[in-house]
């Protein structure tokens, strides 16, 4: 028997039912056909890959892929900022491993913001400014960098998978898809680090049976974010 995918747990957040905004008409209603959404649907692992080319038909407009790109810098201007002030700090941590990995994701993190920079330009765009950020500490100690480190790096995966769906460009849906992949091996490492399972569900951002990552709404991101109380209004 093939295993059953329980879609409203994965879904918690909204963000496949927010993807599906833009399809529309037959293949709209065929989505909600098999999602079953609403009625604490349990779908079988296949039926649920069967859903995703739909949801990747979906055809919204130009700006709104702006508008996604610019969120998604957002978030890696942050993730950016994070690991430079660690590695002004990294004295602090006592593992090279720790101080390794934090100048490969770096380096990684500030790829990432000049493509979207890029990116959005190229689209017609104006890319967001960065904003000033207040880490809290959190990278004064390595117990504390690995542990924000996990959180940043699964909020990424979740924000990414949340969004790309909604994306109208094909190519920029497998830009999204690219980095996504590389935010959930750094969440993996900074979980290893931590002597924590990267399978485990306990964070809420993959599925109870490790067998999917779960997509999160753009506002569960950003009130996620600002919680954190990272991001301010000045220097």
């Amino acid at each position: 028997m093939e295993p059953v995918f329980d879609f409203v747990s994965a879904d918690a957040d909204g963000a496949i039912r927010e993807a599906e905004a833009g399809v529309a008409g037959d293949t709209r209603a065929s989505f909600f056909r098999k999602a079953a959404v609403g009625g604490g649907a349990v779908l079988t692992s296949g039926a649920f890959m069967g859903m995703l080319p739909e949801m990747a038909m979906a055809r919204p407009s130009k700006a709104q892929d702006l508008r996604i790109l610019n969120f998604a810098l957002i978030l890696e201007f942050l993730e950016a900022a994070f690991y430079k002030e660690a590695l002004a700090k990294q004295a602090a941590y006592p593992r090279k491993e720790v101080r390794d990995l934090a100048a490969l994701v770096h380096a990684h993190e500030q790829t990432h913001v000049t493509a979207l920079k890029k990116t959005i330009k190229a689209l017609g765009g104006r890319p967001a400014k960065q904003p000033f950020f207040d880490f809290k500490g959190t990278t004064d100690n390595e117990t504390d960098f690995v542990a924000t480190a996990v959180v940043l790096e699964n909020t990424g995966v979740n924000a990414y998978l949340g969004q790309a769906a909604r994306l109208q460009s094909r190519a920029l849906l497998g830009t999204a898809a690219s980095i996504v992949t590389i935010e959930g091996r750094h969440a993996a490492a900074f979980l290893i680090l931590q002597g924590n399972d990267p399978y485990n569900p306990g964070t809420g951002s993959i599925t109870p049976d490790g067998a999917f990552d779960v997509p999160k709404s753009k506002k569960r991101i950003l009130e996620a974010v600002g919680k954190t109380g990272f991001i301010t209004t000045q220097s």
